[in-house]
């Protein structure tokens, strides 16, 4: 994930990122957020005030009511996360937020005990028609005979999904004397039989069994109208159902016809397909209906619960805006810190390497002195050695490249590119990175060497980056150092950056042929020339005439496995020695070099070529 900076500069001054929190978060949450960020809490926003405002925040923080459309998302210029204090993104339209860049958070464990137990809530008030008795106790009835209702003990619960929320209701459900059965491809059987809860394989199977049923999944297109008229009468008669999850999954409208005909005999609703429910909507006529305990998405909605989901996402949403993973990204993979911890160093590098390549190579005011056209490729081997070549999650450090590649070309390109939508911009630009895991000891000193290598563009391929399997069983040869050759098949040159970091600094080591060490970064100049007196004076003295300090100098000669991949030496060949004899000379300065000094150091006797590089 490429590092995102904790303020940013205007006119000099540092300001720190703002965030909007257009709805209710808990004061230990934005006292929390207060702390490095400018917060602005906007309760009550139109979608149209929310529109008009959005570009000037970079984090926004929403619960349920806030639709955060590709509109809005579009709008956000400089927003970098979305975060949703809760469990459910289906108000986040998620799909354009990977386009953008834009990482989206929620809290999917925050509310896991308020969840389960409003299950079990609603499941007793059901099977004792608890509501039904309070009003019309209320209304100065007394019906004990007409408000018979039934034991759990000893009865079925079927639930659909046994994630975290349907474990716990689960665990809760056989204390109290039921026997658990449940539905859910993704479910560990292991797990499902310590918690002692049995397994089915297809929903008809679960249906048939239930006397309360309890739905615990997303709601995605599979799981949309999963509980329709069919499903509902091929359950007992007499089940009763429940919904604590999300609005959608049950039909409301047959739910509404299997209470009227007696089929099911009693529901618990606090989720609906529209919140809160349209007039004479089906459900609005389900939450009339005397057979159903209805609460107002109530699941969450404890003390308990606010708390622990907005501190989670506004820890999240701190982390993200200093450059860190979050935890419960939605559109981001899974990182374990240990991996991460390894990763960060690197990531800083590969996007300079990414930069460094597209400003030597592709810039099209590189100064040449032969007729060489310009060389752009779109086709990289991304190599890892060391212990780097152990990780098997290694996206950071692909985003890393791709943000580096495409920044300098343009400064849309390079907006949030982040492991959310690297690939996707891969594939968009016609970029092929193919990540390769070195198994060859190391003939370095350094823990890890990373080498950008391009090619000339191969046919083109459907996806922008191998398969992890591929990435991993490619196994390649000896490693850039130990002599990877500066012509690529066909004799057309090979363009390749090695690099490494010592403690927190970062190194450039190799530059096509050339055995370096630098730091990249500020204004860099690249000379390519023939190594012979004369050369540092010359260009020094033309860059003092133009007022240009040079902060440090670094002479790149010819690599030593270079010098031994030629071998036309042993034989006095001409051209090998004249090869050899090349170097390149880095200085660092103090500004911008223009074009014009550029050229006129380019036009240097024995200078072959000069970029102009800003890291």
């Amino acid at each position: 994930m490429s590092s995102t900076k904790g303020s940013h500069s205007v006119n000099g001054s540092r300001t720190r990122p703002k965030v909007l929190v257009p709805e209710k978060l808990s004061p230990d949450g934005l006292t929390l957020l207060r702390q490095s960020l400018e917060v602005d809490e906007r309760k009550g926003l139109s979608p149209d005030e929310l529109l008009d405002i959005i570009s000037d925040y970079d984090a926004l923080i929403v619960r349920s009511e806030t639709k955060v459309t590709a509109s809005l998302l579009q709008a956000g210029r400089k927003l970098k996360v979305v975060a949703r204090a809760g469990v459910g993104v289906d108000n986040v339209d998620v799909e354009a937020a990977t386009k953008l860049g834009i990482i989206v958070v929620n809290s999917p464990s925050g509310n896991i005990g308020a969840a389960a137990e409003h299950t079990i809530a609603l499941l007793l008030a059901v099977a004792r028609n608890v509501a039904d008795g309070c009003s019309s106790l209320k209304a100065g009835k007394w019906e004990r005979s007409r408000l018979v209702g039934v034991e759990v003990m000893g009865k079925t619960l079927g639930i659909i999904g046994l994630g975290k929320v349907g474990l716990k209701v689960a665990r809760c459900a056989i204390g109290l004397g039921m026997h658990v059965e449940a539905l859910d491809p993704y479910a560990s059987p292991q797990v499902a039989s310590a918690h002692s809860v049995d397994l089915v394989s297809s929903l008809p199977e679960l249906l048939q069994v239930s006397d309360f049923l309890t739905i615990h999944t997303p709601l995605i297109a599979s799981t949309k109208g999963m509980i329709s008229a069919k499903e509902l009468q091929s359950m007992k008669k007499g089940a009763r159902i429940l919904n604590v999850a999300r609005g959608g999954m049950i039909d409301e409208h047959a739910l509404v016809e299997a209470l009227d005909s007696g089929h099911i005999a009693g529901a618990g609703i606090d989720v609906f397909t529209s919140e809160p429910p349209l007039q004479d909507s089906s459900a609005a006529r389900l939450i009339a209906h005397p057979k159903v305990v209805a609460t107002p998405h109530l699941g969450a909605s404890t003390v308990e619960a606010q708390e622990n989901v907005s501190i989670d996402v506004c820890e999240q949403v701190l982390a993200i805006l200093r450059g860190d993973l979050p935890r419960s990204a939605v559109n981001a993979p899974l990182i374990l810190p240990e991996e991460y911890k390894t990763l960060q160093p690197f990531v800083g590098l590969v996007e300079k390497m990414g930069s460094l390549y597209t400003q030597h190579y592709s810039n099209p005011r590189r100064t040449l002195t032969s007729a060489t056209p310009q060389d752009t490729r779109t086709t990289f081997d991304l190599i890892y050695e060391g212990t780097l070549a152990a990780l098997g999650n290694t996206k950071p450090l692909f985003a890393a490249l791709i943000k580096g590649l495409t920044t300098p070309i343009s400064t849309e390109a390079g907006r949030n590119v982040n492991i959310v939508n690297a690939e996707l911009i891969a594939r968009d630009r016609g970029i092929v990175i193919n990540e390769q895991h070195s198994r060859s000891p190391p003939t370095h000193t350094y823990s890890s060497l990373v080498t950008l290598r391009a090619r000339p563009s191969a046919p083109s391929r459907s996806s922008s980056r191998r398969p992890a399997a591929s990435r991993q069983a490619s196994a390649i040869g000896p490693s850039t150092d130990a002599g990877t050759h500066a012509e690529a098949a066909g004799g057309e040159k090979e363009q390749l950056i090695s690099g490494y970091v010592s403690g927190s600094q970062i190194f450039i080591s190799r530059l096509d042929r050339f055995a370096t060490s630098f730091v990249p970064q500020g204004n860099l100049l690249i000379c390519h020339n023939y190594d012979s007196p004369g050369k540092i004076g010359a260009v020094g003295g033309l860059l003092g005439k133009e007022g240009v300090n040079i902060n440090f100098m670094s002479v790149a000669p010819v690599s030593r496995s270079e010098e031994d991949d030629d071998g036309a030496l042993d034989s006095g060949g001409a051209a090998a020695e004249k090869k050899s004899n090349e170097a390149l000379m880095i200085l660092g300065v103090d500004r911008e070099v223009g074009e014009e000094v550029v050229k006129r150091m380019a036009g240097e006797e024995g200078v072959l070529e000069v970029s102009a590089v800003a890291l």
